[in-house]
């Protein structure tokens, strides 16, 4: 079933049509005074910038938890067994490049991405770094796991929405098998933050057991007359409340109820979310997991116009420990086991779902103006050991954020490349060192916002949307 989460408040039960508006009306009301957002107006371009511009969708793929480079885009066959694991490295359609043995369909497509193996920062705990992961910033509380804040830096889709508005459709951010659970609460980075919850992107959890959003279907006895009458009721109350003075909290109500009802309007936006419109084929190319299905629906929402789509490929950093039984919760937090559960479980499905996304894409003329990046929120050790404060006998890997691999494709990244690289066990960069906050500004870049564009809280103190720089080498310049 597909459910709907406050992204402060964290999991809900299913909404029906009517609850989907006045929970979204509590949540915008019930907010604390936090920042406005400045006056409107268009961020400065930067054309010039490689690859300004030249994606109409992102899909942000995120492998919560920390995906270690060493067993799937940077392994280091003639390093020490220590090192170098349980796992060989096997060729790719790229001449010299190597991937883990366990990534053979991702082989065969690697002259369609670019592997960046040279990812670094010093954050070392996943709340933290997945808030850095998902705002380009640091959190204020570094290597902890603090929960979400109202006083946070807004995740991307936030950013976007407060710099371009919503455009065209209801949402311009969607996050899909989400929230990210570090390890089984939602963590930071995930919401609007102090642009208040009317920044908030969708969030949608599982997508694997049910096709659509039939809470959405207007029911055939409301004709469009009741509808049109109860909106106008809702402007009668939004102009009394205006009337009481500039609230923050009133604005975020007036912002939820009316993404909800577009969303209630857009027939279009509503089957993108219908995955039994595809067919079976598809479906199980893709996987009839909840991995799988996320990035199915990451696909429809592209061709569905959503600017920014965040697929969370695993919902929990570790939920192996403690749902064993239950692929669909593991993480890539594998400080024990990480051989069987990587070889058993992780490897197979993100082979299979991220490469069924790369090839569906290209093959349907949508990778050209899409970008997908591939990415957690750090690396893994290059030490093999066993942690007796983690559940498993067998050894694994502790995090590890000086260096870590992400991937791209489409939008003009090129294809076929490795840029950066890392020493010869995968611990520092030795070449085109970039951070979490470079990946931010490519992001935006690439979707035609200038990322060292500024707005203005509440006080009028300026913040810029990134603190990095689009990553130039991705476009080959």
């Amino acid at each position: 079933m597909i459910r709907f989460f406050s992204g402060i408040s964290g999991p809900g039960g299913p909404l029906s049509r009517r609850e989907w508006l006045r929970l979204g009306g509590i949540a915008g009301i019930s907010g604390l005074t936090l920042p406005s957002p400045a006056p409107a107006g268009q961020p400065r371009p930067r054309s010039a910038t490689a690859g300004f511009g030249r994606a109409k969708s992102v899909i942000l793929v995120y492998a919560n938890g920390g995906q270690s480079q060493l067993e799937t885009w940077d392994p280091k066959p003639d390093a020490p067994r220590e090192v170098r694991g349980e796992f060989d490295a096997i060729a790719t359609a790229v001449p010299g490049v190597v991937l883990g043995e366990h990534l053979p369909r991702l082989a065969r497509l690697a002259d369609r991405f670019t592997i960046v193996r040279s990812v670094s920062h010093d954050d070392l705990d996943h709340g933290s770094a997945t808030y850095l992961a998902l705002t380009g910033r640091y959190h204020p509380r570094k290597s902890a796991n603090p929960p979400p804040s109202p006083t946070d830096f807004p995740t991307y889709g936030a950013l976007l929405r407060r710099v371009r508005g919503s455009g065209s459709a209801p949402y311009p951010a969607v996050h899909v098998n989400g929230p990210a659970l570090v390890p089984e609460l939602p963590g930071p980075g995930q919401d609007g933050g102090f642009l208040g919850v009317g920044y908030d992107p969708l969030l949608v959890g599982d997508v694997t057991d049910r096709s659509s959003l039939p809470e959405l279907d207007p029911p055939p006895e409301l004709p469009p007359g009741r509808i049109e009458a109860r909106r106008s009721l809702l402007r009668s109350l939004d102009d009394y409340r205006r009337r009481l003075g500039d609230d923050r909290r009133v604005r975020d109500a007036e912002g939820v109820f009316s993404r909800a009802f577009a969303l209630l309007d857009s027939a279009r936006y509503r089957r993108a979310f219908d995955l039994g419109a595809e067919p079976a084929r598809v479906r199980d190319r893709y996987g009839r997991h909840r991995s799988g299905q996320a990035c199915l629906l990451a696909r429809r929402l592209v061709e569905a116009e959503v600017p920014l789509i965040t697929v969370f490929w695993n919902h929990s950093a570790r939920g192996q420990d403690n749902h064993p039984g239950d692929v669909d919760a593991y993480g890539w937090d594998t400080h024990n086991d990480l051989f069987a559960v990587y070889r058993d479980h992780l490897l197979p499905r993100y082979d299979q779902s991220l490469s069924a996304l790369l090839e569906d894409l290209d093959g349907r003329g949508l990778l050209d103006q899409t970008l997908v990046l591939c990415m957690g929120e750090f690396g893994r050790a290059p030490r093999i050991a066993a942690e007796a404060k983690f559940a498993g006998g067998l050894p694994g890997r502790k995090h590890w954020a000086n260096v870590y691999s992400v991937v791209a494709a489409g939008a003009g990244v090129a294809r076929g490349a490795v840029l950066g690289g890392s020493d010869r066990l995968a611990a520092y960069p030795v070449s085109d060192r970039v951070g979490p906050w470079d990946l931010a500004a490519t992001m935006l870049a690439a979707l035609g916002v200038d990322p060292s564009s500024e707005l203005t809280d509440a006080l009028g103190r300026p913040f810029s949307l990134t603190v990095g720089r689009p990553i130039a080498g991705l476009y080959g310049a």
